[in-house]
Protein backbone atom coordinates (compact mmCIF):
# COMPACT_ATOMS: atom_id res chain seq x y z
CA UNK A 1 0.00 0.00 0.00
CA UNK A 2 1.38 3.42 -1.03
CA UNK A 3 0.29 6.37 1.12
CA UNK A 4 1.05 10.06 0.53
CA UNK A 5 -0.23 12.30 3.34
CA UNK A 6 0.65 15.82 2.13
CA UNK A 7 -0.47 17.36 -1.17
CA UNK A 8 -1.77 20.72 -2.39
CA UNK A 9 -4.27 21.68 -5.08
CA UNK A 10 -5.08 24.94 -6.84
CA UNK A 11 -7.48 25.72 -3.98
CA UNK A 12 -4.34 26.88 -2.13
CA UNK A 13 -0.91 27.09 -3.79
CA UNK A 14 -0.80 23.97 -5.94
CA UNK A 15 -1.44 24.02 -9.68
CA UNK A 16 -3.79 21.03 -10.11
CA UNK A 17 -7.53 21.27 -9.36
CA UNK A 18 -8.46 18.92 -6.47
CA UNK A 19 -10.09 16.29 -8.67
CA UNK A 20 -7.23 16.31 -11.15
CA UNK A 21 -4.75 15.94 -8.30
CA UNK A 22 -6.54 12.82 -7.04
CA UNK A 23 -6.66 11.36 -10.55
CA UNK A 24 -2.91 11.93 -10.86
CA UNK A 25 -2.39 10.26 -7.48
CA UNK A 26 -4.22 7.19 -8.75
CA UNK A 27 -2.16 7.18 -11.94
CA UNK A 28 1.00 7.41 -9.81
CA UNK A 29 0.02 4.19 -8.02
CA UNK A 30 -1.05 5.72 -4.72
CA UNK A 31 -3.67 3.86 -2.67
CA UNK A 32 -4.18 6.65 -0.12
CA UNK A 33 -3.72 10.38 -0.66
CA UNK A 34 -4.34 13.29 1.69
CA UNK A 35 -5.46 16.65 0.34
CA UNK A 36 -3.91 19.18 2.71
CA UNK A 37 -4.42 22.62 1.22
CA UNK A 38 -3.30 25.57 3.32
CA UNK A 39 -5.86 26.55 5.96
CA UNK A 40 -8.91 25.37 4.00
CA UNK A 41 -11.17 22.40 3.33
CA UNK A 42 -12.60 23.95 0.14
CA UNK A 43 -11.20 21.23 -2.14
CA UNK A 44 -12.46 18.22 -0.22
CA UNK A 45 -15.78 17.71 -2.02
CA UNK A 46 -14.30 17.71 -5.53
CA UNK A 47 -11.42 15.49 -4.43
CA UNK A 48 -13.79 13.01 -2.74
CA UNK A 49 -15.92 12.60 -5.86
CA UNK A 50 -12.91 11.72 -8.00
CA UNK A 51 -11.38 9.51 -5.27
CA UNK A 52 -14.54 7.37 -5.24
CA UNK A 53 -14.42 7.01 -9.02
CA UNK A 54 -10.69 6.19 -9.07
CA UNK A 55 -10.74 3.80 -6.12
CA UNK A 56 -8.34 5.91 -4.07
CA UNK A 57 -8.79 6.46 -0.34
CA UNK A 58 -8.95 10.20 0.30
CA UNK A 59 -7.76 11.58 3.63
CA UNK A 60 -9.37 14.94 4.26
CA UNK A 61 -6.81 17.26 5.78
CA UNK A 62 -5.26 20.69 5.73
CA UNK A 63 -1.93 22.33 6.48
CA UNK A 64 -2.49 25.00 9.12
CA UNK A 65 -0.25 28.05 9.45
CA UNK A 66 1.12 28.38 12.98
CA UNK A 67 4.03 30.00 14.77
CA UNK A 68 6.30 28.97 17.61
CA UNK A 69 9.23 30.92 19.03
CA UNK A 70 8.77 33.54 16.30
CA UNK A 71 9.19 30.92 13.56
CA UNK A 72 6.69 29.61 11.06
CA UNK A 73 5.61 26.01 11.74
CA UNK A 74 3.12 24.18 9.55
CA UNK A 75 0.75 21.76 11.24
CA UNK A 76 -0.86 18.99 9.19
CA UNK A 77 -4.33 18.15 10.49
CA UNK A 78 -6.39 15.14 9.39
CA UNK A 79 -9.99 13.90 9.90
CA UNK A 80 -11.05 17.16 11.56
CA UNK A 81 -14.37 19.01 11.32
CA UNK A 82 -13.70 22.34 9.57
CA UNK A 83 -16.99 23.71 10.92
CA UNK A 84 -15.82 23.46 14.54
CA UNK A 85 -16.41 27.02 15.80
CA UNK A 86 -12.95 27.73 17.21
CA UNK A 87 -11.16 26.14 14.26
CA UNK A 88 -13.39 27.90 11.75
CA UNK A 89 -12.70 31.28 13.36
CA UNK A 90 -8.94 30.71 13.38
CA UNK A 91 -8.87 29.53 9.77
CA UNK A 92 -10.84 32.61 8.73
CA UNK A 93 -8.38 34.86 10.54
CA UNK A 94 -5.40 33.10 8.92
CA UNK A 95 -6.87 33.31 5.42
CA UNK A 96 -7.75 36.98 5.85
CA UNK A 97 -4.15 37.55 6.93
CA UNK A 98 -2.86 35.83 3.80
CA UNK A 99 -5.12 37.80 1.51
CA UNK A 100 -4.74 41.19 3.15
CA UNK A 101 -0.95 41.31 2.90
CA UNK A 102 -0.92 41.08 -0.90
CA UNK A 103 -1.29 44.87 -1.41
CA UNK A 104 1.56 45.47 1.04
CA UNK A 105 3.82 42.99 -0.77
CA UNK A 106 3.06 44.65 -4.09
CA UNK A 107 3.82 48.09 -2.64
CA UNK A 108 7.19 46.90 -1.40
CA UNK A 109 8.05 45.27 -4.70
CA UNK A 110 7.10 48.42 -6.60
CA UNK A 111 9.36 50.38 -4.25
CA UNK A 112 12.12 47.92 -5.20
CA UNK A 113 11.63 48.74 -8.87
CA UNK A 114 9.36 45.89 -9.94
CA UNK A 115 6.15 46.63 -11.86
CA UNK A 116 3.49 44.47 -10.22
CA UNK A 117 0.04 45.14 -8.81
CA UNK A 118 -2.66 43.32 -6.91
CA UNK A 119 -4.51 42.39 -10.11
CA UNK A 120 -1.45 40.50 -11.35
CA UNK A 121 -1.41 38.44 -8.16
CA UNK A 122 -5.18 37.78 -8.15
CA UNK A 123 -4.91 36.59 -11.74
CA UNK A 124 -2.10 34.20 -10.79
CA UNK A 125 -4.09 32.92 -7.79
CA UNK A 126 -6.97 31.72 -9.98
CA UNK A 127 -9.49 29.77 -7.89
CA UNK A 128 -7.44 29.75 -4.67
CA UNK A 129 -9.45 30.71 -1.59
CA UNK A 130 -6.81 33.29 -0.68
CA UNK A 131 -3.87 34.79 -2.53
CA UNK A 132 -0.45 34.52 -0.94
CA UNK A 133 3.28 34.67 -1.50
CA UNK A 134 3.33 31.70 -3.92
CA UNK A 135 0.88 33.56 -6.14
CA UNK A 136 3.02 36.70 -5.95
CA UNK A 137 5.89 34.46 -7.03
CA UNK A 138 3.81 33.11 -9.93
CA UNK A 139 3.02 36.69 -11.00
CA UNK A 140 6.73 37.50 -10.95
CA UNK A 141 7.41 34.44 -13.10
CA UNK A 142 4.69 35.50 -15.55
CA UNK A 143 6.32 38.92 -15.84
CA UNK A 144 9.74 37.42 -16.50
CA UNK A 145 11.25 38.89 -13.34
CA UNK A 146 12.29 35.45 -12.03
CA UNK A 147 12.54 31.96 -13.47
CA UNK A 148 10.48 30.13 -10.83
CA UNK A 149 8.96 30.30 -7.36
CA UNK A 150 12.23 29.34 -5.70
CA UNK A 151 14.04 32.33 -7.17
CA UNK A 152 11.13 34.61 -6.28
CA UNK A 153 11.25 33.59 -2.63
CA UNK A 154 15.04 33.77 -2.44
CA UNK A 155 15.27 37.22 -3.99
CA UNK A 156 12.08 38.93 -2.88
CA UNK A 157 9.63 37.08 -0.63
CA UNK A 158 11.49 35.39 2.24
CA UNK A 159 11.76 37.16 5.61
CA UNK A 160 14.34 39.90 5.28
CA UNK A 161 13.82 40.24 1.52
CA UNK A 162 12.37 43.41 -0.10
CA UNK A 163 8.84 42.07 -0.58
CA UNK A 164 8.30 40.30 2.73
CA UNK A 165 5.27 41.33 4.81
CA UNK A 166 4.36 39.64 8.11
CA UNK A 167 0.94 38.00 8.49
CA UNK A 168 -1.08 36.32 11.23
CA UNK A 169 -0.63 32.63 12.05
CA UNK A 170 -2.04 30.73 15.03
CA UNK A 171 0.12 29.84 18.03
CA UNK A 172 1.24 26.25 17.54
CA UNK A 173 0.67 25.26 21.16
CA UNK A 174 -2.96 26.39 20.90
CA UNK A 175 -3.68 24.89 17.49
CA UNK A 176 -2.65 21.37 18.53
CA UNK A 177 -5.49 21.44 21.05
CA UNK A 178 -7.92 23.06 18.62
CA UNK A 179 -7.33 20.29 16.07
CA UNK A 180 -8.03 17.64 18.69
CA UNK A 181 -11.16 19.48 19.85
CA UNK A 182 -12.31 19.48 16.21
CA UNK A 183 -11.99 15.69 16.09
CA UNK A 184 -8.67 15.60 14.26
CA UNK A 185 -5.12 14.39 14.62
CA UNK A 186 -2.05 16.56 14.07
CA UNK A 187 1.40 16.05 12.56
CA UNK A 188 4.15 18.67 12.35
CA UNK A 189 5.00 19.17 8.67
CA UNK A 190 8.68 19.11 7.62
CA UNK A 191 9.70 19.94 11.23
CA UNK A 192 13.38 20.60 10.52
CA UNK A 193 12.98 22.15 7.10
CA UNK A 194 13.24 25.87 6.38
CA UNK A 195 15.15 26.77 9.52
CA UNK A 196 12.61 25.38 12.01
CA UNK A 197 14.99 23.04 13.82
CA UNK A 198 15.92 25.62 16.47
CA UNK A 199 12.26 26.10 17.38
CA UNK A 200 11.45 22.37 17.42
CA UNK A 201 14.02 20.64 19.60
CA UNK A 202 13.35 17.42 21.49
CA UNK A 203 12.02 19.21 24.58
CA UNK A 204 9.58 21.26 22.51
CA UNK A 205 8.39 18.22 20.59
CA UNK A 206 7.86 16.42 23.88
CA UNK A 207 5.82 19.34 25.17
CA UNK A 208 3.71 19.30 22.01
CA UNK A 209 3.20 15.55 22.39
CA UNK A 210 1.87 16.17 25.89
CA UNK A 211 -0.54 18.75 24.46
CA UNK A 212 -1.90 16.24 21.96
CA UNK A 213 0.46 16.20 18.97
CA UNK A 214 0.22 12.87 17.16
CA UNK A 215 3.11 12.70 14.73
CA UNK A 216 6.09 14.05 12.82
CA UNK A 217 6.49 14.24 9.05
CA UNK A 218 9.93 12.65 8.93
CA UNK A 219 10.32 11.58 5.31
CA UNK A 220 10.15 14.87 3.39
CA UNK A 221 12.36 16.36 0.70
CA UNK A 222 13.37 19.19 3.06
CA UNK A 223 15.14 16.62 5.30
CA UNK A 224 18.41 14.93 4.42
CA UNK A 225 19.20 11.34 5.42
CA UNK A 226 20.84 12.31 8.73
CA UNK A 227 17.91 14.53 9.74
CA UNK A 228 15.43 11.79 8.86
CA UNK A 229 17.29 9.29 11.02
CA UNK A 230 17.43 11.70 13.96
CA UNK A 231 13.77 12.69 13.64
CA UNK A 232 12.72 9.05 13.37
CA UNK A 233 14.56 8.28 16.61
CA UNK A 234 12.92 11.24 18.33
CA UNK A 235 9.47 10.19 17.11
CA UNK A 236 9.99 6.65 18.37
CA UNK A 237 11.24 7.94 21.72
CA UNK A 238 8.17 10.17 22.11
CA UNK A 239 5.73 7.56 20.74
CA UNK A 240 4.79 9.83 17.83
CA UNK A 241 3.58 8.55 14.46
CA UNK A 242 6.16 8.78 11.65
CA UNK A 243 4.79 9.98 8.32
CA UNK A 244 6.28 10.51 4.89
CA UNK A 245 4.86 12.46 1.99
CA UNK A 246 5.53 14.42 -1.18
CA UNK A 247 4.26 17.92 -0.32
CA UNK A 248 3.21 17.92 -3.96
CA UNK A 249 2.27 21.29 -5.48
CA UNK A 250 1.99 20.30 -9.13
CA UNK A 251 4.16 22.66 -11.17
CA UNK A 252 4.52 24.94 -8.15
CA UNK A 253 7.34 23.00 -6.49
CA UNK A 254 10.16 21.13 -8.21
CA UNK A 255 11.19 17.66 -7.02
CA UNK A 256 8.06 16.91 -5.00
CA UNK A 257 6.29 14.50 -7.33
CA UNK A 258 3.45 12.39 -5.95
CA UNK A 259 4.72 9.45 -3.90
CA UNK A 260 8.34 10.64 -3.72
CA UNK A 261 8.05 9.85 0.01
CA UNK A 262 5.35 7.69 1.54
CA UNK A 263 3.96 6.70 4.92
CA UNK A 264 4.31 3.09 6.06
CA UNK A 265 0.92 1.32 6.31
CA UNK A 266 1.49 0.46 9.97
CA UNK A 267 2.18 4.11 10.78
CA UNK A 268 -0.98 5.13 8.94
CA UNK A 269 -2.93 2.63 11.06
CA UNK A 270 -1.42 4.20 14.18
CA UNK A 271 -2.53 7.63 12.96
CA UNK A 272 -6.07 6.36 12.39
CA UNK A 273 -6.10 4.87 15.88
CA UNK A 274 -5.25 8.25 17.42
CA UNK A 275 -8.47 9.91 16.28
CA UNK A 276 -10.44 11.20 19.28
CA UNK A 277 -13.21 8.75 20.35
CA UNK A 278 -16.02 11.07 19.24
CA UNK A 279 -14.96 10.68 15.60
Amino acid sequence: MRIDLHTHSSVSDGTDPPGELVAKAAAAGLDVVALTDHDTAAGWAQAAAVAEREGVELVRGMEISTTHEHRSVHLLAYFLDPAHPVLDAELDRILRGRDSRVPGICERLVAAGIEIDEADVRRAAGDAVAAGRPHVADALVAKGVVADRTEAFERFLKPGRPGYVHRYASPLVDMVGVVRAAGGVSVVAHPWGRGSRRALDVETLGMLRDLGLDGLEVDHEDHDAAERAELRAIAHGLDLVVTGSSDHHGLGKVGHHLGVNTTAPEEYERLLARRPPAT
